[in-house]
């Protein structure tokens, strides 16, 4: 039973708890109005490569507003249905990331309560239900409402949503609170293009007491806040601007809970509310603060209240996120959940003066907040705490490391100098240290950092990595030892570089890869092609040091990068840009932050994510060799290879282009080693030895000796033992890359490209993990799309600008189709598709516009009957129609010879002409087109016989007159 809204008079106890609130809107809608109830769909946006996060009720639907929804999906079988969604704004076009905790009510992630209409109710039913439930199950006073519409917009030719007014008018709410508001305010589009329409808010008012606040709507007034959106899609935005009807109209309605039970509990702030204040005491037990007091602003002294808003809020979103499969990481999502979970542990820390752990130990009190709702958040409690607390340790040492840095460093500056870049380049690349975070640290100490400097550096790295020509030759004098310094290392006994220790790592106790740091000497600096002993700070150089765990750049495969530090001087790191080898020797290329020297001892460090990425597209890139010859046969051979951190390459041979089906093969080979979670087996063994195998793959090139043999699934022992062929049966190489311990790590594989790079060399590109996983949703997505449009393309289309759009849609989703990362063999299956789509289009737009030229080439020549020459202005959509009307007149009339005008709603005319044969060579077609076209301001061209032009409308009437006068001048 519904307890009803708190009041000032009523108890604390009186007040609804938020889960009961969430409750009664999907018991309203699913059991009073028939909507069938959905469960939130992921916070990580399925098929959607735009979207960082799902930020919207919406999100899940856009295949049904788009018209893109498998017909037989059970998506498409929904009418009405009512759900909470989960959603995140950080990053991206909604990011509300840098304003939480400022304020009282933004947030990363929030609950949207909605109910939905495809194709069934509309605006009468919309307004009722939603003002059904806040006045009478809420109970909400209604004076305490005000609803807006939307005003119109001359603009666009839209008359006021009169509609929606009446409606509300209808159901009793006072005119003085039914507001009309202009297009930015009350008119939702999905983006540039696609469904659109009118909407309609409903506002609540905090004070009331009777007064009449309509002038304080949408003017940012704390008091009259926005609670619920009605959005009418029944338009569609064209690419051209314009908008159309669509076929269905749909509602989507949007209310956030957290807004809404402020109202019900009587609170000016989300953060008072039950949502919030269990997380809130549970902050406060965990650390030295003050309570929560719900400051803001000036009255906020040292931020407290701030860093409980974002620790509170923060921590929320991390739960949701890593239970949706979305963990801090390098680039897009996890990014940006990197950054909200640094930004609440320096929270935690420095604002708090918290434990290290707090922020972990409050997953158990979100969980039991939300946990109802999302029954998902408490499968997965202990792996979010695990996440968290690695995270926040690791940030924890960058943290302190980069304070004791910055500490040292200003210490050491001059008065009046700006923060060196090459040390916030140092941190920002290698700590993890957001800019903003280096910022706000230096203005604390009152200095600024050298932003000229710093953003050259930037530009600099960037270049490397899209390897400029500069940047490629600068490289090359610090890493690529040449022939006299190679010599001289040698003469003075310098011993080659010890790289065994990059295959020091193992797999821990929950399946997570560990890496051992290494310690080593500096046996030599190498700078601008010399081999020196000492290398200046601020200044590149190779560093070849006795012993390492860097990955140097070979076989294929990127080197690592990382950070080198001195032993007993933790505060300062020297990043290691790449990795080369030369002559035996690694060559790091390292910038100086401080003066480097021969003897200096140093601890290495390896970039985990990049270095994991690498050994996952490594050994996928042996099971994909290990695919492609087992379904195209044993000649099929390696040509090269790339991996890196994003994505791999491999090249090979082919008697021919590779077909949709052997795709698919490939893939499903890869996927069933991937699923026996096959034992990677890797040993040293010589040379000659390992030549023996049967079945081993080795590309033509030199190999060291003793030679490294990487085998999935089976023992390197087995491989070698006496006419083994267990090497026929999997894949067995010789590769000094890294690789993973287990084939299951993988997790997927997908083809997105292939083609032939010359006749029968064959490349394919293709993605692990989570790329793979994306890829193939949004191949899914864009199948849909095209099966959409297959559907329409069959219903009988007798309008050529709908044909016309029609087919204008088909080349637009080709685009897309190449330009998108899906599974290649899906790519291809949908450009066959579309290609047959595209002449289907242009055949019947061909045959509408012959019709439409046959019916005005008659109508033409009744009211020309039998004249030498017929000049007059026809309507036409296009120079194509009208060129097939004078080809209609003068094939009928053959002894003709016709001009025809065709004024454009642009102010454009259109000009098209056929000389009859009889009239050669005395009367020239393109003469013709050129003399009228040029009366009209205009350009024209063509042959003898047929040509064609165009020109502006104000000359038209003389353009009439000089077609005449030059046809009789020539007849």
């Amino acid at each position: 039973p519904w307890c009803g809204p708190c009041s000032p008079h009523r108890g604390a106890a009186a007040c609804p708890p938020a889960g009961e609130v969430r409750a009664a809107f999907l018991r309203f809608f699913q059991e009073r109005h028939g909507h069938h109830r959905l469960p939130s769909a992921p916070v990580r946006p399925r098929g959607d490569p735009r979207l960082l996060f799902v930020n919207a009720g919406m999100n899940q639907f856009k295949p049904i507003f788009l018209g893109t929804v498998h017909p037989r999906s059970e998506l498409a079988q929904h009418r009405r249905v009512v759900n909470s969604q989960k959603c995140v704004r950080a990053g991206g076009k909604h990011n509300d990331l840098e304003d939480v905790g400022r304020d009282t009510y933004h947030h990363t992630f929030f609950e949207m309560l909605g109910n939905w209409s495809f194709g069934d109710y509309f605006k009468e039913e919309a307004c009722s239900m939603a003002w059904e439930l806040l006045t009478e199950v809420y109970e909400i006073p209604r004076d305490r409402l005000y609803v807006t519409y939307f005003g119109g917009d001359s603009t666009l030719g839209l008359s006021a949503d009169e509609e929606c007014r009446d409606v509300w008018l209808r159901l009793g709410v006072p005119a003085s609170h039914v507001l009309p508001f202009p297009l930015k305010d009350n008119f939702w589009e999905m983006g540039d293009t696609g469904p659109c329409g009118p909407c309609t808010e409903i506002h609540y008012d905090h004070v009331g007491g009777g007064r009449n606040a309509a002038t304080l709507v949408n003017q940012g007034s704390p008091d009259v806040v926005e609670i619920w959106n009605l959005v009418f899609m029944q338009y569609s935005r064209e690419v051209e601007g314009n908008l159309l009807p669509l076929p269905q109209h749909h509602v989507d309605t949007g209310m956030g809970l957290e807004r809404l039970v402020t109202v019900l509990q009587n609170k000016r702030s989300n953060y008072d509310t039950d949502l919030f204040t269990p997380i809130l005491d549970a902050i406060h037990k965990g650390c030295r603060a003050p309570r929560y007091q719900g400051l803001v602003g000036d009255a906020d002294v040292g931020r407290v209240n701030t860093a409980y808003r974002v620790v509170a809020d923060h921590v929320r979103t991390l739960c949701v996120c890593i239970t949706d499969g979305i963990y801090p990481g390098f680039s897009g999502a996890e990014l940006v959940l990197r950054r909200i979970l640094r930004r609440a542990v320096r929270f935690c820390s420095e604002v708090l003066q918290a434990p290290p752990g707090l922020l972990a130990s409050l997953v158990p009190t979100v969980v039991e907040v939300l946990g109802d709702a999302y029954p998902e958040l408490m499968k997965n409690a202990d792996q979010i705490m695990d996440i968290i607390n690695e995270n926040e340790a690791a940030f924890l040492s960058s943290l302190e490391r980069g304070r004791r840095i910055i500490e040292r460093t200003v210490q050491q500056m001059e008065p009046s100098t700006k923060f060196p870049a090459e040390v916030a380049w140092s941190l920002y690349g290698n700590l993890g240290f957001p800019l903003d975070l280096i910022d706000l640290m230096l203005e604390e100490k009152g200095i600024s950092l050298d932003s000229a400097a710093f953003n050259e550096l930037a530009l600099e790295d960037a270049k490397r990595k899209a390897g400029g020509p500069q940047v490629a030759q600068r490289e090359n004098m610090n890493t690529c030892l040449d022939v006299h310094s190679l010599a001289q290392l040698r003469s003075s006994n310098v011993p080659a570089t010890d790289d065994s220790p990059k295959y020091a790592y193992t797999l821990g106790q929950h399946g997570q890869y560990e890496f051992s740091p290494c310690q080593a000497t500096v046996l030599m600096l190498y700078r601008d092609q010399s081999l020196q002993k000492e290398v200046g700070a601020g200044q590149h150089c190779g560093v070849i040091l006795d012993r390492t765990n860097f990955y140097a750049e070979q076989g294929g495969q990127d080197s690592d990068q990382g950070y080198m530090i001195r032993l007993g001087q933790q505060d300062v790191l020297f990043p290691v840009e790449s990795v080369h080898l030369c002559g035996g020797y690694v060559i790091h290329e390292v910038t100086a932050v401080e003066t480097l020297r021969v003897g200096d001892q140093v601890q290495l460090f390896v970039d985990e994510a990049q270095r994991l990425a690498c050994m996952t597209n490594h050994t996928a890139t042996h099971l994909l060799n290990f695919a492609l010859r087992h379904v195209l046969g044993d000649s099929t051979e390696q040509r090269g290879s790339h991996v890196t951190a994003e994505r791999l390459r491999f090249d090979f041979d082919t008697k021919g282009p590779v077909t949709v089906e052997q795709l698919q093969q490939v893939e499903q080979v890869v996927q069933d080693r991937i699923q026996r979670n096959e034992a990677v087996h890797m040993a040293e063994v010589p040379l000659t030895l390992a030549r023996r195998v049967q079945g081993l793959r080795a590309v033509d090139e030199g190999y060291p000796d003793p030679v490294r043999i990487v085998s999935l699934g089976v023992p390197v022992e087995s491989v070698l033992a006496c006419d083994s062929k267990a090497a026929m049966q999997t894949s067995v190489e010789l590769c000094c890359g890294t690789h993973l311990l287990q084939t299951g790590s993988v997790e997927d594989l997908a083809i997105i490209s292939e083609r032939q790079l010359v006749k029968g060399i064959s490349r394919v590109i293709a993605v692990t993990g989570r790329q793979a996983k994306q890829a193939r949703e949004v191949g899914q997505c864009l199948a849909m799309e095209v099966d959409s449009v297959s559907v329409r393309m069959k219903q009988r289309i007798t309008s050529i600008p709908e044909m016309q759009n029609l087919s204008k849609e088909v080349g637009q989703l080709t685009k897309v189709v190449a330009n998108t990362a899906v599974p290649q063999w899906q790519r291809k299956e949908l450009q066959t598709i579309l290609k047959a789509l595209q002449r289907t289009a242009n055949t019947a737009i061909k045959k509408l516009e012959l019709q439409q030229a046959e019916k005005k080439a008659q109508s033409l020549l009744a009211k020309h009957c039998n004249q030498p020459v017929i000049i007059d202005t026809v309507p036409a959509n296009s120079l194509s129609i009208l060129m097939k009307v004078v080809n209609q007149l003068c094939d009928k009339s053959p002894g003709t010879s016709v001009l025809l005008l065709s004024p454009q709603a642009s102010g454009e005319v259109l000009c098209a002409c056929q000389v009859s044969k009889n009239c050669l060579p005395e009367f020239s077609a393109a003469d013709w087109a050129v003399a009228v076209c040029t009366q009209m301001e205009g350009k024209a061209g063509g042959s003898h016989v047929v040509a064609k032009g165009s020109g502006n409308a104000k000359g038209m009437q003389g353009a009439l007159t000089t077609a005449l006068e030059f046809a009789h001048s020539k007849l």
